[in-house]
C-alpha cells in the first residue's frame, strides 16, 4: 500500500480508501465485515462513511452503514486504533434528517454525537460536510448549476463561520480530529479556509468530490486551490458507478448491480458516456490492463496525489480495485487516455 499525508495534518492515509455506502443494502453485515478484514490486511487504513448511508437513500436505512462499522469495532477489539475513520454530516435533503435544515451550527453537536454512537467510537478522525447548503454542481447538477440563485455572500459566510465554530468545539472536546468538505467548489473551499484563518478555527484538510475518466472538473480551479492550500482530494465514483468497468455496455444490466437500483445511475448512462467507455475499454485491452484498474490507476497518478475511494459489492472486485495501487500507467497509456478525454470530455 502507498500512503499520503492528509492535508496539513499528521495523519498518513492509505491512497486507497475503503468506501462503504453499499453496506446495509447491497451488502449485508457479514459481507461488510469480510471487506473490512481484507482491506485492513492489505494496508487500507482509511475508511469513509456517512450518516446518510446506506445508498440508495431510504429512511429505514439511515445510519445503517455507520452501525455496521460500529458492530465491527465492537466485535474486533483494538481494530479501531488501526483505522483512520471518516464520516459525513448530510446537507439539505430528506425531511427525516433534521427536518432538512441542512448543515447549521446548532445541529453539529447532535450530528457528531449520533454518528459516534452508531460507530461505537469516541472520535472520528475526519468529519466532513457532505454538500453545501447553497447547492452544488456535484451529483450531475453541472448542467443546471446557477450560483446567482444562492444566498448573498454575507449569509453564506455567517453560516460557514457558525459551522466552523461548532466544529472547533468538537475538535477541542476530542470528538473529531480534523474536518473536510465534500461536493464543494473552489470558491467554497477558499471561503472556509479564509474564515478559519481569520478566526483561528480548524482548517479544511480534504475535499471529497467526484472524479473519474468521465468526470474531471477538479483538474481546473479546484486542483489549483487545493494545491496551494494543502487540501487533499478524496475521489469518489472513480469508476463512474461501474460504467468504466464495461459491465453496462450494449444495454447490459447485471443482476444486483447499481443500474437496477432506484436513482443510482440517473443521468450517467448517456450515449456519449458509453462511447467514451468503449474507447477506454479499447485502451485497457490494448495495454493488457483490467478496465477498473486502468480507471483507478489514472486517478491515483494525478499530480495532486489523491486518496481514491473504492467500493465493491463482491470480494473479487474489491481485490481488483485494491490491487490498482500497484499499477503504474505508462506514458503511452496516458497519451491514449488524453486523446479520448479531448474527444469525450463532456461524457455526463
Amino acid at each position: 500500500m502507498k500512503y499520503i499525508k492528509l492535508g496539513k495534518t499528521d495523519l498518513e492515509i492509505s491512497q486507497i480508501c475503503l468506501g462503504t455506502m453499499t453496506w446495509g443494502v447491497q451488502n449485508n453485515q457479514e459481507q461488510a465485515f469480510e471487506q473490512m478484514d481484507y482491506a485492513l490486511d492489505q494496508g487500507v487504513n482509511f475508511w469513509d462513511t456517512a450518516e446518510l448511508y446506506s445508498v440508495p437513500i431510504e429512511k429505514e436505512k439511515y445510519g445503517e452503514t455507520e452501525r455496521i462499522i460500529g458492530n465491527y469495532f465492537a466485535s474486533n477489539k483494538g481494530k479501531r486504533e488501526e483505522i483512520i475513520l471518516a464520516s459525513k454530516m448530510a446537507g439539505k435533503g430528506p425531511e427525516w434528517i433534521r427536518n432538512s435544515r441542512g448543515i447549521i451550527g446548532e445541529d453539529i453537536a447532535d450530528a457528531v454525537d449520533n454518528s459516534l454512537k452508531r460507530l461505537n467510537t469516541d472520535y472520528i478522525d475526519l468529519y466532513q460536510l457532505h454538500w453545501p447548503n447553497r447547492g452544488t454542481y456535484g451529483f450531475r447538477n453541472n448542467w443546471t448549476y446557477d450560483p446567482t440563485t444562492q444566498p448573498n455572500k454575507e449569509e453564506i459566510n455567517d453560516n460557514i463561520l457558525s459551522v466552523l465554530s461548532e466544529l472547533d468545539k468538537m475538535v477541542k472536546q476530542g470528538k473529531i480530529k480534523h474536518i473536510g468538505l465534500s461536493n464543494e467548489s473552489a470558491w467554497g473551499v477558499s471561503q472556509f479556509i479564509k474564515l478559519a484563518e481569520q478566526n483561528d478555527l480548524p482548517k479544511i484538510a480534504s475535499i471529497q468530490n467526484e472524479y473519474s475518466l468521465l468526470y474531471r472538473p477538479f483538474d481546473l480551479d479546484l486542483s489549483e486551490t487545493c494545491h496551494h492550500e494543502d487540501v487533499t482530494l478524496l475521489t469518489y465514483s472513480t469508476l463512474a458507478f461501474g460504467l468504466l468497468t464495461g459491465k453496462y455496455q450494449n444495454g447490459q444490466r447485471p443482476a444486483g448491480s447499481r443500474a437496477n437500483l432506484k436513482n443510482m445511475l440517473d443521468g450517467r448512462m448517456t450515449e456519449n458516456a458509453f462511447k467514451a467507455v468503449d474507447k477506454y475499454l479499447e485502451i485497457a485491452a490494448k495495454h493488457n490492463l483490467d478496465p477498473s484498474q486502468l480507471a483507478l490507476a489514472f486517478a491515483l497518478q494525478r499530480p495532486y496525489s489523491p486518496s481514491v475511494i473504492i467500493g465493491a459489492t463482491k470480494m473479487e472486485q474489491l481485490k481488483i480495485n485494491i490491487d490498482a495501487i500497484n499499477i503504474e500507467l505508462s506514458q503511452d497509456v496516458l497519451d491514449d487516455i488524453d486523446k479520448v478525454y479531448r474527444q469525450y470530455n463532456t461524457a455526463f
